[in-house]
């Protein structure tokens, strides 16, 4: 039955990754300003700005255009780079594994920090330390990301100069320089999913905790502690997989903001570089990486879900 499941979330992968292709294509030619005129200037003459047309194929009609795309895009090529002539399945994957370490790290500290809120606050109830977590869930969620970088960088970098300020080395080079240069930048991305999975796990943990079966268990003498991770936090975690699987598409949007206040070279400093240049080839390879990952994720999301719980198979 499981299988069967699988299969069949997977037949609805396939025709999301075609639409998904169809908007990513159509989006980017939304963009205001002619790429052309970006690339040779204003003073470019007629004769070169036809010519640069036919050698990027942008004289052909928008139809020819996308299954031409769509065409090599299946086989792994995604383009070149209108300014720079570089593959962009280069440059997307090279930024790609940049993102990836940021966005890894800020999870760790959503789902870490989430489940230690929520958990606390629950095992300790009506207490300064329930207190502290229901108010970091709401205002962790208000508070905008690039504002809270903002502070961060001002007080642990310019006053305390504890970790650089902008900057990235690769954990593969120097982990030390890795772990103090992604520090600040995984915690401001990090804290809005810390707060989203502390309500929604706090949330869901109040409601188990008041079943009828964990009541037998403490009927039958077993400690709270017990009850909490061995009888609810199972139960209490089908919402908190959603959530997770929903923050990590927030989180891969979001290094958009953060990579350009860090001075990140990642996959959204990429997509900024991009639009700014109006190299719409570029943008249409990191976008499309973006949300195939996206896609990919969800996926995963839906058979962890299955896995724990077998209901949801039927």
């Amino acid at each position: 039955m499981f299988l069967k499941y699988l299969a069949r979330r997977l037949l609805y992968v396939i025709p999301m990754l075609f639409i998904t292709t169809l908007i990513v294509f159509s989006f980017i030619l939304l963009i205001p300003g002619d790429p052309v005129l970006a690339l040779l200037g204003e003073n470019a003459t007629p004769e070169k700005i036809a010519q640069v047309r036919r050698d990027l194929g942008l004289d052909q009609p928008i139809i020819t255009q996308y299954f031409d795309w769509l065409k090599n895009a299946l086989q792994g090529d995604l383009g070149r780079s209108i300014f720079t002539g570089q593959y962009v399945h280069d440059a997307v994957f090279g930024r790609l594994a940049v993102t990836f370490q940021l966005v890894f790290v800020a999870m760790i500290i959503s789902v870490v920090g989430g489940m230690f809120f929520a958990i606390t606050s629950i095992y300790f109830p009506n207490s300064w330390m329930d207190y502290v977590a229901r108010f970091f869930g709401t205002m962790g969620s208000a508070i905008p990301n690039f504002w809270l970088a903002m502070l961060l960088v001002l007080f642990f970098s310019l006053k305390l100069g504890w970790v650089p300020a902008t900057g990235f080395t690769s954990i593969n080079d120097n982990p030390i320089d890795f772990f103090k240069g992604i520090l600040l930048p995984a915690i401001s991305l990090g804290a809005v999913g810390t707060a989203q999975i502390t309500r929604h796990l706090r949330s869901s943990l109040m409601e188990v905790m008041s079943a009828d079966y964990v009541r037998t268990a403490y009927s039958k003498g077993v400690k709270r502690w017990r009850a909490i991770f061995n009888h609810g936090l199972q139960n209490a975690m089908l919402p908190v997989v959603t959530t997770i699987g929903i923050l990590f598409g927030n989180l891969l949007g979001a290094t958009v903001v953060i990579e350009t206040v860090f001075a990140i070279p990642g996959m959204g400093q990429l997509a900024v570089n991009s639009i700014l240049q109006r190299d719409f080839t570029m943008l249409q390879g990191v976008v499309l990486v973006m949300i195939v990952m996206v896609i990919i994720i969800n996926f995963i999301t839906d058979i962890m879900y299955a896995i724990l719980d077998p209901r949801i198979e039927y």
